[in-house]
C-alpha cells in the first residue's frame, strides 16, 4: 500500500472534490493557488472567498423552490442571512447581491441596517427579522426603523415581558411581531428547555390575552430553532412537528399570521467525507408543512430560514506555517504553527468544533500522526483530532527542507472573527463593557476612573468596513 499523503487522501475520500484539488503538488481552493497567496502575503493569514457565499445562497433557494413546485406548495420561500455569523461589510454586501433578507441580534445591528440603507445596498422593502434579547435601546431602534418606513420589520418576541416594553414605546404604525417557541433540548444537554423563546404551553394563552385584539401589534411569524441543526433525526422532527402544530393552532385564530420561521441549521462540510442529503431534507420540510396545514384546513405559510453558518462558513480559511516539529516522546510529534489556534479558531478550542484541515504542500511526502500546537503558552492551544478520522495525519518533513510545511484550516468563515474578538469585534455586536480602574490614594480613599468607555457604533463600524 502506498503511503504518501496524497495516496492517503485519494484512497480514503473522493478526491479531488468541490473546492479542493492539487496542482503542481500544492493544494488549490476553488481553483486558486494557495501557495501563490503564501508567497505573496506570507503567513499566517485568513481569507474569504466571496463567490462561495452566492453559491450557497443559490443552492438553498433552488432546493426550496424546487420542493415548493414539486409539492404544489402555495407559500413562498424567504432566505434570511444572520448578520451575527460574519458582520464584515464585504460579506454582507456579497450576500445582498443575491436578494437575501436580514436577521439581527442586537442594538448595533440596527445601525448596521441603516448603514446598508444609506449606502443604497437595501431598500425599505427588505424584510428585517429582529431576534435576540431586546434591550430598551434595541427596541427603540427597531421602532425608529419602522417609523422611517421600513415596512417589513418583524420583531420576534424572545419572552413574554418584551411585549410589555414594546407597548410602552410610541409608534404611529402597527408593529409586526413574531413569537419564538422555546425548544426542548436533546437528552445529553446540560438543561432541558432552551432559555431562548417562550414556552410552548404559554404561547396560545399569551396570544389570546395580549396580542389577538391588540391595536399596537399584530402577529406575523412563528419562529423556532433547533440548536443541533436540521438533521434527519427523531429529535429534530419531534421539535419541528411541535412547532408546526403550534403554528396551525395560532393560524386558526390569527389572520395576520403568515410566516413560519425554521431558523438556521443547515450543516456545512467539516470533513472530506461529509455526506448530507440537502435535497431530501428540504423536500421533507416543505412536504410536512403542507400536509400539516391541509390536515387542519389552513393555508400554507411563507417559509423563512435564517442561514448564517451555511451562508458564509465554507467561504473562509486560515493558513499557517509550521515553525518547528517537536518529538516529545516515542509516539507523539508536535507541529508548532506560527500563531495561536485559541485566538484564530476559537471554536476548535471552546466547543471542540472540527474543520477541514489539509496541508498546502508536500503531498508527495509520507505521512504521520501529528498534534498541532499554537505558539501561545496555554496548554489548551492545540488541535489533534479530525471529526472523521479521530486523529490528524499530515506529511512528514525534515527541518532541513528548503520549503517549510504549510497548513490550512478550511470552512472557518462563520463566527471565528467575532468570537476571537477580531480588532475588538464581539459576538452579536455586543460591545465590550466599560472598563473602570479602582485604586486608593495616600489617605486610603477609593479613587476610581474610566479607563475605556463601552465600545461605540463608530468603533465597531470602523473595524467592519461600514460608513457611519
Amino acid at each position: 500500500m502506498k503511503n504518501t499523503y496524497f495516496d492517503l487522501i485519494d484512497q480514503t475520500y473522493y478526491f479531488p472534490q468541490e473546492g479542493f484539488d492539487i496542482k503542481n503538488n500544492s493544494l488549490t481552493f476553488h481553483g486558486i493557488s494557495l501557495k501563490h497567496l503564501i508567497d505573496k502575503y506570507g503567513t499566517p493569514f485568513r481569507f474569504i472567498y466571496l463567490p462561495k457565499i452566492g453559491d450557497q445562497i443559490k443552492k438553498a433557494k433552488n432546493l426550496f423552490n424546487r420542493a415548493i413546485k414539486k409539492n404544489g406548495y402555495k407559500g413562498s420561500y424567504n432566505y434570511c442571512y444572520c448578520t451575527k455569523c460574519n458582520h464584515f461589510s464585504h460579506v454582507i454586501s456579497e450576500a445582498l447581491k443575491h436578494d437575501v433578507h436580514l436577521e439581527t441580534s442586537s442594538s448595533f445591528d440596527i445601525d448596521l441596517i441603516l448603514s446598508l440603507y444609506e449606502e443604497g445596498k437595501i431598500d425599505k422593502k427588505r424584510t428585517i427579522v429582529n431576534n435576540g434579547y431586546k434591550t430598551d435601546e434595541y427596541l427603540q431602534k427597531i421602532v425608529d426603523l419602522i417609523e422611517m418606513g421600513f415596512n417589513n420589520v418583524i420583531l420576534v418576541l424572545d419572552s413574554i415581558s418584551e411585549l410589555d416594553r414594546v407597548k410602552k414605546l410610541k409608534c404611529s404604525k402597527k408593529i409586526k411581531i413574531g413569537m419564538r417557541m422555546a425548544i426542548n433540548e436533546e437528552p445529553q444537554s446540560s438543561y432541558y428547555t432552551s432559555r431562548l423563546g417562550i414556552r410552548q404551553n404559554e404561547i396560545m394563552e399569551f396570544f389570546r390575552k395580549e396580542i389577538k385584539d391588540s391595536k399596537i401589534v399584530e402577529l406575523k411569524m412563528l419562529h423556532f430553532f433547533v440548536d443541533s441543526g436540521i438533521k434527519d433525526s427523531l429529535y429534530y422532527w419531534g421539535e419541528f412537528k411541535r412547532a408546526l402544530k403550534l403554528y396551525t393552532e395560532l393560524k386558526k385564530e390569527s389572520k395576520s399570521l403568515t410566516a413560519f420561521n425554521l431558523g438556521g441549521g443547515l450543516p456545512i462540510r467539516n470533513n472530506l467525507g461529509f455526506e448530507y442529503d440537502y435535497d431530501y431534507m428540504i423536500n421533507e420540510i416543505v412536504k410536512n408543512i403542507k400536509e400539516g396545514c391541509e390536515q387542519d384546513g389552513i393555508p400554507e405559510p411563507d417559509i423563512y430560514t435564517e442561514f448564517g453558518k451555511y451562508t458564509v462558513g465554507e467561504s473562509g480559511a486560515i493558513i499557517f506555517k509550521v515553525l518547528e516539529q517537536k518529538k516529545q516522546n516515542d509516539t507523539e510529534s508536535w507541529y508548532i504553527i506560527d500563531n495561536s489556534l485559541m485566538n484564530t479558531i476559537p471554536d476548535a478550542w471552546s466547543i471542540h468544533e472540527k474543520f477541514i484541515l489539509l496541508p498546502i504542500n508536500k503531498w508527495k511526502n509520507e505521512y504521520q500522526r501529528a498534534n498541532i500546537g499554537g505558539i501561545s503558552c496555554d496548554h489548551s492551544d492545540y488541535y489533534n483530532s479530525e471529526d472523521f478520522n479521530q486523529e490528524v495525519l499530515l506529511p512528514k518533513y525534515e527541518d532541513t527542507d528548503e520549503e517549510p510545511l504549510y497548513l490550512g484550516f478550511f470552512h472557518t468563515g462563520a463566527y471565528q472573527d467575532a468570537i476571537s474578538g477580531y480588532g475588538g469585534i464581539k459576538h452579536c455586536l455586543i460591545p465590550s463593557p466599560k472598563h473602570i480602574i479602582l485604586d486608593r490614594d495616600e489617605q486610603g480613599n477609593i479613587v476610581d476612573y474610566v479607563y475605556r468607555n463601552e465600545q461605540s457604533v463608530n468603533d465597531m463600524f470602523n473595524l467592519l468596513g461600514y460608513k457611519k
